[in-house]
């Protein structure tokens, strides 16, 4: 499906994200697609790369998420290549999925000339449809790799996405100043763990590959695993971090080093912005949403909560409508299946309390709550009793455009 239409909610532009040194890429074309567009990413780090992935937790999986996943224990994370192709997700294909990927693995890795194993593997599109590596194999030969230009890398591996997502960072590392630039994928089939959705990521600091393993685990459950936008968890969704190791960082083998403390923070900026920009090309989607969640027993509760509200198309339509319907944002806390004081509970739209202490609220004005309603961002916050957990989700809206697309979707 071709989409031509950008999200009402898109940044004004890709941003400037900082060079990677060691890294180059290649886009081209393969054809998986009726219409003329790029759908293949291929990209080559230097010797001595490390590697990590955290990956969709649906049990069916894909081919190139298997791959990935062999592809890091074998090696003990060692990476140095990756490749990329929108339009097939390789997911469902059984054995012939599997040596499809490893075919396209192994003409990646006669192109790069770099043993198949430490190259990694990301396919996005159709779910039960094996991929037709005799497509990647012809394309690869007329790639010309060179230093990575983002909007295009970005745009290359795009499916039912309206606009390429990219973000970027420079941080220090015990004095010496590193970058580190992400790009990502992703409108729909959007839930948490993982949020179809991929994602790579890239810095030019030296770090083992555990302590990058740790670090994105860590950073990820705060951003792409906060995130919804229909409640569809992909068979193929990724996250994947490399570290070139160009940058002359003295050696940390310990995670919880003090020395990482800017790059963690600069990290969770990165995953962040991706995730967040991934709401915002939520298929349809006419509002961005932040749902917080207080008072709850636990962090997981809260969470839980804060998922049911995001999840709940009653919710969901209700905001598209620009509708201040906190009835619906109640029904939604009470059958998340969490503890809550339900004499406790208040509903907040912005600064605007709908509803205190278990009931609609003294101060609840329709109309200012209708005019808040129209806003292209929206917060909603609900307390749910005396404790201390908390959490805070993304989402959009749901509109008439996402039926359009998804009916539309292999058309």
């Amino acid at each position: 499906m071709k989409v031509d239409t950008v999200s009402p909610l898109a940044p004004d532009r890709f941003p400037d994200l900082p060079e990677i040194a060691g890294l180059e890429a290649a886009i081209g074309r393969a054809g998986f697609y009726k219409h003329e567009r790029p759908d293949l990413l291929l990209m080559r780090m230097p010797k001595g790369t490390r590697a990590a992935g955290v990956f969709t937790t649906n049990a069916v999986g894909s081919a190139p998420t298997d791959w990935c996943k062999q592809a890091l224990a074998a090696t003990r994370g060692n990476a140095r290549g990756l490749l990329v192709n929108a339009g097939c997700a390789n997911s469902f294909t059984g054995p012939a999925g599997d040596a499809a990927c490893k075919r396209s693995m192994e003409a990646a890795g006669e192109k790069l000339g770099i043993p198949a194993r430490e190259l990694m593997a990301a396919s996005t599109g159709v779910i039960g449809v094996v991929l037709d590596d005799a497509k990647i194999a012809a394309a690869l030969p007329k790639l010309d790799l060179a230093p990575v230009r983002w909007p295009d890398a970005a745009a290359a591996i795009m499916t039912t996405d309206t606009f390429p997502k990219g973000a970027g960072a420079t941080c220090e590392i015990d004095g010496v100043e590193v970058s580190i630039a992400g790009i990502a994928k992703g409108s729909g089939m959007i839930a948490p763990n993982m949020a179809t959705m991929l994602a790579f990521v890239f810095t030019d600091a030296a770090l083992s590959a555990p302590i990058l393993k740790t670090l994105l685990r860590q950073e990820t459950e705060a951003s792409f695993n906060s995130i919804t936008v229909d409640g569809d968890r992909s068979t193929n969704d990724c996250v994947l971090l490399f570290a070139t190791g160009q940058a002359n960082v003295p050696p940390i083998a310990d995670a919880k080093d003090e020395r990482l403390a800017d790059f963690r923070a600069a990290l969770s900026r990165v995953l962040a912005d991706l995730a967040i920009q991934i709401v915002r090309d939520g298929e349809g989607a006419t509002k961005l949403v932040a749902v917080n969640v207080e008072g709850a027993v636990s962090a997981a509760s809260a969470k839980a909560i804060a998922r049911t509200i995001c999840e709940s198309p009653l919710v969901k339509t209700a905001i598209a409508g620009e509708d201040a319907n906190w009835g619906r944002i109640v029904m939604a806390i009470g059958r998340a299946d969490q503890p809550i004081r339900k004499d406790m509970v208040s509903v907040r739209f912005g600064d605007l309390y709908a509803a205190r202490d278990g009931m609609v609220s003294p101060e609840y004005d329709e109309a200012a709550m209708s005019a808040y309603m129209k806003r292209a961002e929206l917060e909603i916050t609900v307390n749910v009793g005396p404790g201390t957990g908390t959490a805070r989700m993304y989402t959009c809206d749901l509109t008439k455009r996402y039926v359009e697309i998804n009916g539309d979707y292999r058309s």
